[in-house]
């Protein structure tokens, strides 16, 4: 029983292994392209991450201009990361990124994509000043709080002559 149980153990650890040599003699090439964040406004900084890309290399988008990868220790001796740009012309939508590692070539289709800014200003308004609408809203609170203002006064004055 014991040698049956051990002899599966063993025959399980020689598939999972025979079965990882592949994927890592795969390393050698680019396999995986990630852009943080995904969602990006124009003129914002996106960073790439390159599996498999153990020297660096450069990326290019339609949407920034040719930056540089450069090995990155933190994911180990087989990752590569870079910072771009992009530019503030870039038009709103999904954009590619190619990545050239030592002469091999992987690119990733809508790896981020782009948004267009909001307008800022007055929050939408389209004149300056009080409009006639404003200034009815307001003369109708000024002119309650009067009448308010009156009333309570009147009948603290008729209370003290009780």
């Amino acid at each position: 029983m014991r040698t049956t149980r051990a002899l599966a153990v063993s025959a399980t650890a020689v598939a999972v292994l025979g079965l990882t040599a592949p994927v890592a003699a795969a390393w050698d090439n680019p396999s995986n392209i990630v852009a943080t964040p995904s969602v990006i406004a124009r003129g914002g900084q996106l960073t790439v991450t390159v599996d498999g890309c153990k020297s660096g290399g450069n990326m290019t988008s339609n949407a920034f201009p040719q930056a540089t990868l450069s090995p990155d220790p933190s994911g180990g001796n087989d990752r590569s990361k870079g910072t771009a740009t992009v530019n503030s012309s870039a038009t709103p939508g999904s954009y590619d990124i190619t990545v050239n590692c030592s002469g091999k070539i992987l690119t990733k289709p809508g790896a981020f994509t782009v948004i267009g800014g909001v307008r800022g200003g007055l929050g939408g308004s389209s004149s300056t000043g009080a409009t006639p609408t404003d200034i009815a809203i307001g003369g109708g609170l000024v002119s309650l709080a009067l009448i308010g203002g009156g009333v309570f006064w009147m009948r603290r004055r008729s209370e003290n002559k009780i």
